[in-house]
């Protein structure tokens, strides 16, 4: 097996448990069969400039991360490699969900020891079937529950969301598919979101689309912490539905009661619904695509909130400003943008648009109001991330308390050494 010889002191975040070896800390590529070219997607051994052992890497030389240490033994990638690995990830998160009806990240990637993996598993019916039924229960005023719709509909069926975001795991997509048969048993539908453009730096093609069994026409109803969501896995963001947000949603619906709610870039409506759902006086949800827009209007209707809910498409530096130029105030303002980067060197620029919006949503809200400001950019660290809030409040001329600060949720684990797998900060403050 090739090894891999890094540059003297390029070992010491290896071993505090990054899993990244990057091609300029390499000093060299041994191979004992004499000279050979690195391979996509081969294992091989990292070393320090000592010779100790670091760990076992699958490679990609035509990409800047040259090795993705999966395990610190020299251990084989086999089907029974993958078996134990899902097995871990899913009795991890047994820990703290009910597997039967909550959906959840199966497999969080270099955090859960499968590098470039991401696998989100969803429950729930075809909409088509519990839509109709979750609408005809809310005109006679009956409450949903996730256990009402099984009553009359039977047990929920399973559908798999992946994405393989690394050369070594996409080679091995077939060995990673069968495993998942063994280990989940059979689910109705897998769908590959890989249009991610990770894959474009690892030198694979972006695909999307259905990878085995079926998926229902009109997505699926799934219940996220009580309420009832229409996702669709094949057309929605990324893997279909953030899942990551689940508790940061219910953290933020506690301070909505009989208020005036702004939900900037708010997708299908997760913090949306939430709030209406606790008993917000209006909600204005708004974001640049008309698609997610749609998804907000269907799952306020599912919610029986539709009366409390109104969307607004538009770009969110313009309708801030657009707001703040009518007088509009709100009790409320959520803010969870997308990543605005992906990478340190883009981080500056970043830092003024999370800045300015946060600074105009600060204005628009009324004294004693409520900021709820996201960033799932792992460059902006937490530290980097309140700091541009307290500049914000500043450029405002605001004082605030700090009430909650939440991160991603736990079936999106946070790996310690590894700070990029801590992506995503939650921050509600209050205007004083």
């Amino acid at each position: 097996m090739k090894r891999i010889i890094l540059q003297p002191g390029q070992e010491r975040r290896l071993l505090a448990g990054h899993p990244w070896v990057f091609d300029n800390e390499v000093a060299s590529i041994l191979n004992p069969n004499g000279p050979a070219p690195l391979e996509p997607g081969e294992l091989v051994d990292v070393e320090s400039s000592r010779k100790t052992y670091i760990g076992r890497a699958v490679a990609n030389p035509n990409s800047k991360i040259i090795a993705r240490i999966f395990s610190s033994s020299k251990e084989g990638v086999d089907k029974g490699f993958f078996k134990a690995r899902l097995r871990n990830a899913i009795e991890r998160r047994r820990e703290y969900y009910h597997l039967d009806i909550e959906s959840e990240r199966l497999v969080f990637a270099e955090a859960d020891l499968l590098p470039g993996l991401i696998i989100d598993r969803f429950v729930g019916w075809p909409a088509a079937q519990a839509e109709p039924l979750i609408l005809e229960k809310n005109c006679t005023g009956a409450s949903i529950t996730f256990e009402n719709v099984k009553n009359i509909l039977g047990d929920p069926g399973v559908w798999l969301s992946i994405q393989f975001l690394s050369y070594g795991l996409d080679m091995r997509k077939d060995l990673i598919l069968s495993a998942l048969d063994e280990v989940l048993g059979p689910v109705h539908g897998i769908v590959e979101r890989d249009e991610s453009q990770v894959r474009s730096l690892e030198g694979l093609p972006q695909v999307s689309g259905l990878l085995k069994g079926i998926y229902p026409e009109g997505g699926i109803c799934m219940f996220e912490n009580g309420l009832p969501f229409i996702v669709d896995l094949l057309e929605g963001q990324k893997t279909g539905h953030f899942l990551d947000q689940r508790d940061n949603r219910r953290r933020a619906a506690r301070y909505t009661r009989e208020k005036t709610v702004l939900d900037m870039c708010c997708h299908s409506g997760g913090f949306a619904i939430h709030a209406a759902r606790a008993g917000a006086a209006s909600v204005l949800a708004a974001d640049i695509s008309p698609q997610a827009l749609e998804a907000v209007r269907r799952n306020a209707e599912l919610n029986g909130v539709a009366d409390k809910v109104s969307v607004e498409a538009g770009d969110i530096f313009e309708l801030l400003r657009s707001y703040e130029r009518k007088h509009l105030q709100f009790d409320v303002i959520i803010l969870d943008p997308p990543a605005f980067t992906k990478s340190h060197k883009a981080l500056e620029g970043a830092l003024r648009g999370y800045k300015e919006i946060n600074l105009r949503a600060l204005k628009l809200l009324r004294r004693g109001g409520v900021l709820v400001t996201c960033s799932c950019s792992q460059a902006m660290t937490e530290g980097r991330f309140k700091a541009m809030i307290q500049d914000a409040a500043m450029d405002a001329e605001k004082r605030l308390h700090l009430l909650e600060f939440g991160y991603q949720a736990p079936d999106h684990p946070i790996l310690v050494g590894y700070e990029e797998s801590l992506y995503l900060k939650c921050g509600v403050y209050r205007v004083l």
